[in-house]
């Protein structure tokens, strides 16, 4: 696999693509907990709901997130073929650190901390065991995070280095540079099985 050189936009391409992804529709057994999970963690209002669907947003878009009330389901295994994730993208560090220090004072706290190379995130399971990713963008253009690609390690290494979030603010907080404090450390191959999360409770 070639990394370093993202296609054209499908506007340089002659192709119609979407303007945005809308939202997600997710099917749950426990909606109140949910719609709970998803209002705190997201900072998110409800826009409508019954006892059918609770329609969520955060933003100017009328809904992001769906939440359909489907008592009885079960939770799919972790080997059940599916969406992996998704994830929300905070405008700055300092919003994603103050966003997991509120959550970690209401015992929100993420199973996985990684640094990706192009993005910093944390993983959150929802009251489902869906994975929801919050994460910032390290580059500011597709110009710096191509320059990254071809320096890396991402051949080797295409997951990424865990990190300890509290080590991290407080590097933060001391007034490291972002330049040094958001850069993925390089690590040995033979790490890198450490670096998968631990399988759901």
């Amino acid at each position: 696999m070639q990394v370093g050189n993202v296609p054209k936009s499908a506007r340089e391409r002659g192709r119609i693509a979407p303007a945005k992804f809308a939202h997600i529709v997710l099917r749950s057994p426990q909606i109140d907990a949910m719609v709970d999970w998803y209002k705190t963690v997201l900072e998110a209002e409800v826009v409508f709901g019954d006892r059918m669907a609770v329609f969520l947003n955060y933003d100017d878009e009328h809904h992001r997130i769906g939440i359909t009330n489907m008592p009885g389901l079960s939770v799919p295994s972790e080997m059940t073929a599916g969406t992996d994730h998704f994830a929300f993208t905070y405008a700055s560090v300092d919003d994603l650190f103050a966003t997991y220090e509120r959550l970690r004072e209401l015992g929100i706290r993420p199973y996985w901390c990684i640094n990706h190379g192009p993005t910093l995130s944390m993983y959150y399971r929802d009251p489902d065991q869906n994975q929801v990713e919050l994460q910032i963008d390290v580059f500011d253009s597709i110009e710096r995070i191509n320059a990254w690609f071809e320096q890396s390690d991402f051949e080797t290494n295409p997951l990424g280095v865990k990190f300890d979030p509290e080590e991290l603010i407080q590097r933060y907080r001391d007034g490291e540079a972002l330049e040094t404090l958001l850069d993925r450390p390089r690590i040995d191959r033979s790490e890198l099985p450490a670096q998968f999360p631990d399988p759901p409770n």
